[in-house]
């Protein structure tokens, strides 16, 4: 098991919005998909699925952006930093982005979703990969081999 040094804050571009993870991640991924391309301006975003008990924003109030469907998307009001992701019907984590964490080390990313759109430059160092995301029943298995690496 590995030592996190939690807890881990983390916040926003402009220093506006704070928040705290109090727990090791469930999984850390890689999205390719175009959207997470497009909200990152970037090749793909990071993240964590932080136990949605040990999640708490400290300071500021995010708002939501990106898609505003039934998965919503907060960022900062003021300088747009997309922080973290609620996805519809997993109430029992929040999709934390590792690079809005002041030390996002050790959060290297365990899977990768969305590989049919990545970039064919793009390379990260994954041990699962998929086309979309994960099966469902995928999910537990990859959760108990995240939590017993090395």
């Amino acid at each position: 098991m590995r030592d996190w040094k939690l807890p881990r804050d983390g916040g926003c571009r402009c220093g506006q919005l704070r928040f705290r993870v109090t727990a090791p991640p469930i999984i850390t991924m890689a999205c390719h998909c175009t959207g997470c391309q497009r909200m990152t301006a970037s090749a793909y975003s990071l993240s964590a699925a932080i136990p949605a008990a040990a999640f708490s924003v400290t300071q500021g109030e995010p708002v939501i952006g990106g898609l505003h469907g039934p998965s919503q998307h907060y960022f900062c009001g003021h300088c747009m930093s997309w922080l973290f992701t609620r996805p519809e019907g997993l109430d029992f984590f929040v999709n934390v982005r590792t690079t809005m964490l002041d030390d996002p080390s050790g959060f290297e990313p365990f899977v990768e979703t969305w590989t049919r759109e990545k970039l064919p430059w793009v390379t990260v160092p994954a041990v699962h990969r998929y086309d979309q995301l994960p099966p469902v029943e995928d999910y537990d298995g990859l959760a108990k081999a995240f939590a017993a690496r090395p």
